[in-house]
């Protein structure tokens, strides 16, 4: 079973084929396109240069997940925190000192024993970049946007992820005003682990639904 929570309103064809690693090829989205006017409009009108651009850029690549996984240890040892941020994303993440979230509405979901979640973006590439860092290029591409709401199971699978027939399959799609990110399940065994070491099991996949802390991994 699997559900869409839906974020865009728009019909979704089906892509035969997913590359995980490469770009459709078609047009820019026109966010996107915009993106790139405005940002070439401000590099003219001297309000930013293309040197603070590529600094920030380069701290949003240092940064990575980093903080996406800080977030989730902190949730796995402390219910009291994991209550407030699933509660309120942005506001359980501004108990930790992240504060620039950019979207206006941040939602965690939680994976359980009977459900999972996973993260899309139909219409462009919304993310929660200050918990992620960048988006990899398979999470922009037009075939993941496409088949994740209509065949996540088969998606998650060519991810190496399979899940057991009666986990029910959540499917999140982010917005420009709301962004989600997933906490993923403590891995077994790990209970007298600090935060720092629980934080190095969970990957950026994670963190958007189509993988599993490694430590789970058989």
């Amino acid at each position: 079973m699997s559900e869409h929570n839906r974020g865009h309103q728009h019909d979704h064809e089906h892509a035969r084929t997913f590359q995980r690693d490469h770009d459709d090829g078609g047009p820019l989205p026109y966010l996107q396109v915009m993106e790139i006017a405005v940002r070439e409009l401000l590099i003219e009108k001297g309000v930013i240069t293309p040197e603070q651009i590529r600094r920030q850029i380069e701290r949003m690549d240092a940064r990575g997940h980093s903080r996406g996984a800080r977030v989730v240890a902190r949730a796995w040892t402390d219910p009291a925190f994991k209550a407030r941020l699933l509660a309120n994303g942005r506001a359980g993440c501004d108990e930790m000192g992240i504060s620039d979230l950019e979207a206006l509405h941040l939602v965690v979901v939680e994976n359980t024993a009977d459900v999972h979640n996973v993260i899309v973006c139909t219409l462009c590439s919304c993310y929660p970049k200050p918990l992620l860092g960048l988006p990899p290029a398979w999470y922009k591409s037009l075939p993941y946007r496409k088949r994740m709401v209509r065949e996540p199971r088969a998606v998650l699978k060519e991810f190496g992820l399979e899940l057991p027939d009666d986990v029910v399959v959540r499917v999140h799609d982010s917005t420009a005003d709301m962004r989600y990110m997933v906490l993923p399940r403590r891995p077994e065994g790990t209970e007298d682990w600090s935060e720092e070491k629980l934080a190095a099991t969970v990957s950026r996949d994670c963190l958007i639904g189509v993988a599993l802390p490694h430590a789970l991994k058989q």
